[in-house]
């Protein structure tokens, strides 16, 4: 199985270091393109999130492509620094692995559900760029169905948990009362959004920055106010509590915008961007309490652990369904080619039928097209359930068989 992948996550690598391999959406775009021009990868793509960074390629011969090394030329980084924190997959132990990530079994949170929404994105982005092939595509979007199966299928008691919720439960975990505090979010994106809607929740009173350029066009969550992104620090020294949460790739918040700002009271930073928006040396001012996405953590129930395993089954059938269509993915034109073969010969037996109805010249073309394309979708979808259910070499005796019954014309 020609599929590989290398990727860093929360579990082996930092924040500071996972944000040095982090992409944005267009600086992704960019090298999916240009992976795709390499000699061996038919397909590309590239997941680039808070807690984990992955590419993935599908090649053309059984060929191992220092998908690391290609990383670290993107980032202009030494390779001797940071391989420790890689993981590198192939095979069969790659599909499994982004069946299990896809579907949040192994996030931060358990179970929770935005990670499927950014494999989602992460697919849409490769083929805006045209650098997925049939591999990929036909694996992501089996990943994608696996964990709408689990989602399905289970409530997870994390489900629906983004960094945002994790940050807020962390801090009441702590003792942390948001009720009539005073809280700036910086961000107006999905998550940026999420922590204003959160904290809203909670009874804190909540101001949004927007883009001047764009205040015409942002919504801002209902009961939250808005203020311009280059007027934040004039509000800041009257805040309790400070997120930041942007998928910009430049700080919001330097050290020394804010170490001479007249703070009123004790405050609390948190920054959940990847890469950060926070100087991390703005921790170390004495009346601020910073926290990166990295702080908060949930434990896993016994309950919770019962249904990742269930989870797990349910993948299993998934995995194998693709296992099956990969090895059989060179029959896929024989069992068009029969499909078809077998069509025409059911119009040729209908003939005479069709011939004795009192329909119209048009009429007789509509029925004899309706009747071939059903009888091919019939035997396609008869053969490929052989393939699913008594796997590939079953379903090449069949094809074999079936083709003694066509000239080599029909088929």
């Amino acid at each position: 199985m020609n599929i590989q992948m290398t990727g860093i996550d929360h579990s082996l690598a930092p924040v500071e270091i996972r944000e040095l391999f982090s992409f944005t959406r267009k600086a992704a775009a960019a090298a999916m393109g240009e992976l795709r021009q390499r000699e061996g990868i038919l397909g590309c793509v590239i997941l680039s999130t808070c807690n984990r960074m992955e590419l993935w390629v599908h090649t053309g011969g059984e060929c191992e492509l220092p998908l690391y090394t290609i990383l670290c030329e993107f980032k202009g980084l030494e390779k001797a620094d940071y391989e420790r924190y890689f993981v590198h997959r192939r095979g069969e132990e790659a599909v499994r692995h982004l069946f299990q990530m896809t579907s949040g079994l192994k996030s931060r949170i358990l179970g929770e559900d935005q990670v499927l929404t950014q494999v989602k994105e992460a697919l849409q982005n490769a083929r805006e760029v045209y650098s997925t092939d049939p591999v990929l595509e036909t694996l992501f979007r089996m990943a994608i169905t696996g964990a709408k199966k689990v989602k399905t299928g289970m409530q997870m008691s994390t489900a629906n948990l983004s960094a945002v919720e994790q940050a807020v439960a962390g801090m009441k975990r702590r003792g942390y009362s948001f009720a009539g505090r005073r809280c700036l979010v910086i961000g107006n994106g999905e998550m940026g959004k999420r922590a204003a809607q959160a904290l809203a929740a909670e009874g804190a009173d909540v101001t949004v920055t927007v883009r001047q350029y764009r205040s015409g066009i942002v919504e801002i969550p209902v009961g939250c106010h808005r203020i311009n992104y280059g007027d934040r620090l004039g509000l800041l020294p009257d805040c309790d509590l400070l997120v930041s949460a942007t998928s910009s790739p430049n700080t919001t918040i330097r050290y020394q915008d804010v170490r001479d700002l007249p703070v009123k009271r004790q405050q609390i930073y948190i920054d959940l961007a990847v890469p950060r928006d926070i100087e991390p040396e703005v921790g170390t001012l004495p009346q601020v309490t910073l926290y990166d996405i990295d702080s908060f953590s949930v434990t896993q129930s016994e309950e919770l652990t019962e249904k990742i395993r269930r989870a797990e089954e349910i993948l299993e059938e998934q995995i194998h369904e693709f296992t099956v269509w990969y090895e059989g993915r060179d029959l896929v034109p024989r069992v068009r080619r029969v499909g078809r073969a077998a069509a025409d010969d059911v119009c040729w037996r209908m003939g005479r039928t069709v011939k004795s109805l009192p329909l119209t010249e048009e009429e007789t073309d509509s029925l004899r097209q309706a009747v071939s394309a059903s009888s091919e979708k019939v035997i396609e979808k008869i053969l490929f359930t052989i393939r699913n259910e008594a796997g590939v070499d079953v379903l090449r005796k069949c094809l074999e068989a079936a083709e003694t019954e066509f000239t080599e014309e029909e088929i």
